[in-house]
């Protein structure tokens, strides 16, 4: 495997293992939530199900999202197209996170850290792709 490639499949498991920490959210217990919430600064959490709903049901997809980049990293060669695809979907992804989290007042480490780090993710990895093609040639 060449470098950039090994590369890549480093950064996409790390992503992907990030990502999939978030099954832990999916069965916590609603303290934690509380306590989880109020650590980010966001004051107590809504007693509203929807809200419990919406936060275990994004940690879901979160942790689908992890564990399918972990998946893809074991295959670069094969997966290229479906990774190059997620790495743009990332990008616009993340300016779409910056602007949620942009108009709802979120703390400023948010705001800094998802969406413009789904985006530099994304950009990362299509950076690392064109690297790998023209060292193939």
């Amino acid at each position: 495997m060449t470098e950039p490639r090994r590369l890549i499949a480093i950064a996409l498991r790390c992503l992907g293992w990030l990502d999939f920490c978030a099954i832990v959210v999916i069965i916590a217990p609603a303290s934690w939530l509380e306590a989880a919430h109020r650590g980010a600064g966001l004051g107590a959490f809504p007693q509203e199900p929807i809200a419990t709903y919406l936060v275990r049901a994004t940690s879901a997809l979160y942790a689908l999202h992890g564990a399918l980049i972990v998946y893809l990293s074991y295959d670069v060669d094969r997966y290229c197209k479906l990774i190059r695809f997620l790495a743009l979907a990332s990008i616009v992804h993340g300016a779409a996170l910056f602007a949620i989290n942009l108009s709802l007042a979120l703390p400023l480490w948010w705001r800094l850290a998802e969406g413009p780090g789904f985006a530099a993710m994304g950009a990362a990895v299509l950076w690392l792709q064109q690297r790998a093609e023209r060292r193939q040639g």
